[in-house]
């Protein structure tokens, strides 16, 4: 089931995350460090209602960030719609010992849908350069990749950003 996260919820999701910055870090996948993703995103999250969390059973198997906030990185992209009426992804993540079993979709599945609910023009993500397992991900979910942008604190490699029209408007306009 996929809920809002609660406060008291970030221990087990920081645990989460940390496993997944290992097993990415196992694979020479550097995307994710002891700066982030941090307990203060996650708070900040919640204060926004913007954390979600899988649960199976009482235990958070994945967890995703459904923004109206816009990052200062994000300004520089050449997107495929205006700068309004967008909803960001971020820290996408489901537990190693859950992956490859369908959650991440759900979650994505779950995240479309509540765009969709709220009539947003298009969903935004960004993903890691060396990541491209990920890439494949939200590009077989029909997201078109855009441009690059970085995260010092995180890589010294680029982070590629996507977006996935919502309305037919603006299929083959560049803004």
């Amino acid at each position: 089931m996929i809920v809002p996260a609660k406060i008291s919820e970030i221990p087990e999701i920081l645990l989460l995350t940390k496993a997944c910055a290992q097993v990415m870090s196992s694979k020479g996948i550097h995307q994710w460090n002891e700066h982030y993703p941090s307990k203060q995103a996650f708070e900040s999250d919640i204060d926004r209602n913007e954390l979600y969390v899988y649960t199976l059973e009482n235990k958070i198997v994945g967890t995703i960030v459904i923004s109206t906030f816009m990052d200062e990185e994000y300004t520089s992209v050449n997107w495929l719609s205006p700068n309004d009426n967008n909803l960001y992804i971020h820290r996408l993540a489901v537990h190693p010992s859950f992956q490859k079993q369908g959650y991440a979709v759900q979650l994505m599945d779950y995240a479309e849908a509540f765009a969709k609910a709220k009539k947003a023009t298009s969903i935004r993500l960004d993903t890691f350069s060396q990541n491209p397992r990920n890439q494949k991900f939200y590009e077989q979910r029909g997201y078109k990749r855009l441009g690059n942008i970085y995260f010092p604190k995180q890589s010294e490699h680029p982070f590629y950003c996507y977006e996935l029209l919502l309305k037919e408007t603006y299929t083959n306009k560049r803004y």
